[in-house]
């Protein structure tokens, strides 16, 4: 092993926080024209069952990338330091199957660090996907100075997930069952994203979320 981390990583200080403004661009138009996403930000894409969210996030692995700016070093945006980190939680074997053949087929798999959990795995390991996912994008981040993009699909697994467990430590349940400390374990994922001064690499995160019955009241 290259080093030992910790998976629920460290907190991110808000003062060295850097304000995020380079672009990372994913090759979808109605993405990078009207939400274009900086480096260090973090925007989710809601969806529901039987829409084409899987095809979405294998297209911006496929074509996502760093945007040049102007007086920025040649180093600084070049496609060797871009980085994806794609976890899958939940997922059945035919998905599965598909984000790893598409990934091989396009080439985008020697860009890509795959965390694959699956619908029949404990529900412990999915939990921890996430935060295996992100520990490995702040290595690449902060170690080896790259900009990452962390695509974490489906966060409405994990959240099922969480009440799994929480049930099962006969836990007081919140709302529709869910545990009330779920935003703020939602929080410790989505935080670690951003830019922290002094270093170099970045980490922006698009988690992808599934609505039950389209409801977008859901929890």
């Amino acid at each position: 092993a290259e080093d030992y981390l910790d998976i629920d990583g460290q907190p991110i200080n808000p003062w060295s926080r850097i304000y995020p403004e380079e672009m990372i661009q994913t090759g979808i138009s109605a993405i990078d024209v009207m939400n274009s996403i900086a480096r260090g930000q973090k925007i989710p894409i809601f969806s529901a069952a039987g829409l084409p969210h899987n095809e979405i996030a294998a297209q911006i692995c496929r074509q996502a990338g760093l945007v040049k700016i102007p007086g920025k070093s040649v180093l600084d945006d070049s496609d060797d330091n871009f980085a994806i980190v794609f976890a899958a939680m939940g997922v059945n074997m035919e998905t599965a199957r598909f984000f790893k053949q598409d990934f091989e087929e396009n080439g985008s798999m020697e860009n890509v660090c795959l965390f694959l959990n699956l619908a029949n795995d404990p529900t412990i390991e999915r939990i921890i996907t996430p935060r295996l996912a992100l520990t490995a994008a702040e290595f690449l981040a902060y170690q080896c100075e790259k900009h990452v993009l962390v695509i974490l699909t489906d966060m409405s697994s994990y959240a099922e997930a969480l009440r799994e467990v929480s049930a099962a430590r006969e836990e007081v349940p919140g709302r529709r069952g869910f545990p009330g400390y779920m935003y703020t374990d939602l929080a410790t994922i989505y935080e670690r994203a951003g830019r922290v001064e002094g270093r170099n690499g970045s980490i922006t995160q698009i988690p992808i979320l599934t609505m039950p019955n389209d409801d977008i009241t859901h929890p």
